[in-house]
């Protein structure tokens, strides 16, 4: 963990802050803009990106990846500037948390794989190129999403360990077991040989 720096006020602040930037739903939002229905009866049910691909649309898919990454990216970048390494830790977290769980939705979002490499490439780039290449392998040798990101989250506190970075090792612990918990129902029908392919609709 980092040197706890700022004021209680302060990280309660950019933990507010971060959890509302992280609870926007850009898969949501993307498909209505791009006429793609309600992503809650498509495929899983899901607001991420892996289901709006099932949709048929790359370019939606690509965008979703991009946003939702890009909230929890920017969350941890403007805390840091503005207030310190801890602010930016929590707000990373923070950022994760409502993407996972937001307030507008019922607390029913996304699984967080995305909003979790822009939060580890903010955090420190090196760890997130890893989490990055490591969901990638996973993803070309099994098709499977889910797989890569069970795969690529179990990597990322080795990676942090091993890149110099063991500040982050404790948030790392806990968004891996956040990830793991989102998964479980994609854990149970990767068990069961019935967990679909990456674009399959």
């Amino acid at each position: 963990m980092p040197d706890l720096q700022s004021s209680l006020t302060v990280l309660a602040l950019w933990g507010v802050i971060g959890y509302l930037m992280g609870s926007i739903p850009f898969g949501m939002v993307v498909a209505r803009v791009l006429g793609l229905g309600n992503l809650r009866n498509i495929g899983s049910g899901n607001i991420g990106a892996t289901n709006v691909l099932r949709t048929g649309n790359k370019l939606g898919a690509a965008a979703t990846l991009i946003l939702d990454g890009g909230k929890g990216a920017v969350a941890v970048l403007l805390a840091r500037a503005m207030a310190g390494e801890d602010a930016a830790q929590l707000a990373g977290l923070a950022a994760f948390a409502g993407h996972c769980y937001p307030v507008w939705l019922a607390f029913r979002g996304g699984k967080g794989v995305a909003t979790f490499l822009g939060i580890m490439l903010a955090l420190a780039w090196p760890v997130g190129i890893a989490c990055c290449l490591s969901w990638l392998v996973a993803a070309a040798a099994t098709r499977i999403s889910s797989m890569a990101a069970i795969y690529m989250a179990a990597l990322s506190t080795i990676w942090m360990v091993f890149l110099g970075y063991r500040e982050l090792f404790v948030l790392g612990i806990v968004l891996t077991l956040f990830i793991f918990l989102r998964h479980a129902a994609n854990i149970r029908r990767l068990r069961d040989g019935t967990e679909p392919k990456i674009g399959q609709k």
